[in-house]
This record gives structure tokens, sequence and C-alpha cells, in this order.
């Protein structure tokens, strides 16, 4: 009898490019590249190579966005 194991895919991807994480919050990759120089999102590099593939986590991405303090409170 065979036993078959099943590997779940995670339903988020654990690194985003930034050009996704860009889309993810509908702003330009110039403007995640950015948030990465100021320190405000922290960004890792893939690899070895001249120009460094940059990722981004999306729970770091999502923290990006803030509510907007309203008079209305």
């Amino acid at each position: 009898m065979a036993t078959t194991t099943s590997i779940e895919e995670p339903s988020e991807p654990r690194w985003l490019t930034l050009a996704a994480a860009a889309r993810r919050v509908d702003v330009s990759v110039k403007t995640i590249r950015r948030r990465i120089a100021t320190g405000e999102l922290p960004a890792y590099t893939c690899g070895k190579t001249r120009r460094p593939n940059l990722r981004v986590k999306p729970e770091d991405v999502d923290a990006l966005m803030r509510p907007i303090p309203s008079a209305r409170s």
C-alpha cells in the first residue's frame, strides 16, 4: 500500500519581487525602492549577482499601509 504525502502550497508567497510588492499596494517600483532606501521597508537579497535580486516580505509591504487619522473618531 503506497502512502501519498501532499505538500501544500502556501496561499501567499513567502517573498515578493519589487514589482509584485508595488502591485500589491498600487504604487510604483520606484516608490518601493525609496521605502527600502529610507529603511521603512526591509529588503533582502537573493543570490550573489552584480545587481542583487531584492525581495521583500508580504507582511512588511502590508505594514506600509496605515490608516489616516480622522476627526470623526
